[in-house]
């Protein structure tokens, strides 16, 4: 039996407990998600894009998916610290696969703003659930279809037209299970005309020597001269799968930042697809990633330029060592009638080991005339001289290679909007580079 028959296997004998824990506007997609699912495999490294990641291999195992919504007595939002210093934020979780909100949301958002529960939202107000769910995300792609045709609950974010967030919203996902468990997440985020919010997003793992697999499908809707600001930050352990899949239109004079950082993790695949549907518009897609031991990371990106005079910019940055490895395939197309487009992508890669691999492939198509458009990618060692000119003034080999790897990476933290996240990203970076590979000792639950 392939990965995906079980899955839909398990819907099948289950179809009536995963409706009734969830809600009508999130069912209803269901039965077109199953119909997209018959006959369809998942990716393999015999497939195109996915040359270097299978994820048919990475949802093969039998993990546990909790479909009567077991609670897991932990209180969440009262006990789990995840601080950015000096930086105030308006908090929600997600443990393994359900919402829960910190105490005192509603009394810190400006009115009208959502950032709660999917399913709960779906049901309360399922018109506004119902414009949005399933719109972004293609939903003959075979990810998106078994999330659509599991997911359960997930997390809405709604800012009004006009309102601009003072706060940034955090969310913190965490695996926390007896057992080893499969999540399938749903991130919806609608930033309406002339509003503006930037979210943190944080993967944390508790069980550290627990078997884990996040599937998430993150759908997100930029409207007119709106501005969204979205960071992710991983820090999950060796024994968790990670596959994402972010899904982004905007709309005319928008702005958009896409910032995805790896510190730690098991095995990661981020997909990016960035459809820019109106004049005007400014993007950012871009992240880091680090990676030692065995970690496997891949990042995926494709922005669609569909309409004139717009700016897109891209960047990906990787430092990998001992057996790590690494992939980045980005894609910029140009389509008829996007005239005046300024389009860049940049991938660089550092390999700190001889054991260290990279898999690197830009790509450009351009169907139209009178456009800026450039794509390299560059992969390598450390600078040599470099290294020498810092042993020769006292400094120690290991103290030199970790200021120049720290130097590596300014530039990506730097594109970071937040403050408070810019500088707690310098220190965690700093300590992944001293060689610690597990922060969750510093956002813990405290029992």
């Amino acid at each position: 039996m392939s990965s995906i028959d079980q899955y839909i296997s398990l819907y099948r004998d289950n179809a009536a407990d995963i409706d009734a824990h969830s809600a009508p506007a999130i069912n209803a997609l269901r039965p077109a998600a199953l119909e997209a699912l018959e006959g369809a495999k998942l990716p393999t490294m015999r497939t195109e894009g996915y040359e270097k990641t299978s994820i048919e291999d990475m949802l093969a195992p039998d993990f546990g998916v909790n479909i009567s919504r077991v609670h897991i007595p932990v209180n969440v939002a009262a006990t789990f610290k995840c601080e950015v210093p000096r930086m105030s934020t308006v908090m929600g979780f997600v443990l393994n696969d359900s919402f829960i909100p910190a105490e005192g949301n509603a009394q810190r958002l400006p009115q009208g703003v959502i950032f709660g529960s999917l399913a709960k939202v779906a049901a309360d107000c399922p018109e506004l659930v119902e414009r949005y769910y399933g719109k972004t995300a293609p939903s003959g792609n075979v990810g998106v279809a078994l999330n659509t045709l599991l997911v359960q609950d997930g997390v809405i974010v709604y800012v009004p037209r006009g309102v601009r967030l003072e706060k940034p919203l955090q969310l913190v996902n965490i695996f926390s299970s007896s057992v080893p468990l499969a999540a399938f997440r749903r991130v919806l985020v609608i930033v309406d005309d002339d509003a503006s919010a930037q979210i943190l997003v944080c993967d944390h793992t508790q069980d550290c020597d627990r078997a884990y697999l996040a599937q998430q499908v993150v759908e997100i809707i930029v409207g007119r001269n709106a501005s969204l600001e979205l960071y992710d930050m991983e820090e999950s352990s060796a024994m968790t799968s990670r596959w994402s899949m972010t899904y982004a239109t905007q709309r005319e004079g928008s702005h958009l930042v896409l910032n995805g950082t790896t510190l730690s993790n098991g095995t990661t695949r981020n997909d990016y697809t960035i459809d820019i549907l109106g004049e005007h518009c400014d993007t950012f897609l871009g992240g880091m990633a680090i990676g030692s031991a065995k970690q496997h990371i891949d990042n995926d990106s494709t922005v669609n330029h569909r309409a004139p005079r717009c700016h897109s910019r891209q960047m990906f940055k990787y430092i990998l060592d001992d057996d790590a490895r690494g992939a980045f395939e980005g894609g910029i197309t140009v389509h008829p009638g996007a005239i005046l487009t300024e389009a860049y992508q940049s991938n660089r890669n550092l390999l700190a080991s001889d054991g260290a691999r990279m898999h690197t492939k830009p790509q450009l198509l351009i169907y139209c005339d009178d456009v800026k458009c450039s794509h390299g990618a560059t992969t390598g060692q450390l600078d040599q001289d470099a290294l020498f000119y810092m042993r020769q003034r006292g400094i120690s080999e290991k103290t030199a290679r970790t200021m120049l790897m720290q130097a590596f990476m300014a530039d990506v933290i730097d594109t970071v909007g937040l403050e408070g996240l810019r500088d707690r990203l310098r220190h965690l970076v700093e300590m992944r580079l001293h060689g610690r590979t597990s922060f969750c000792g510093d956002c813990h639950i405290q029992q």
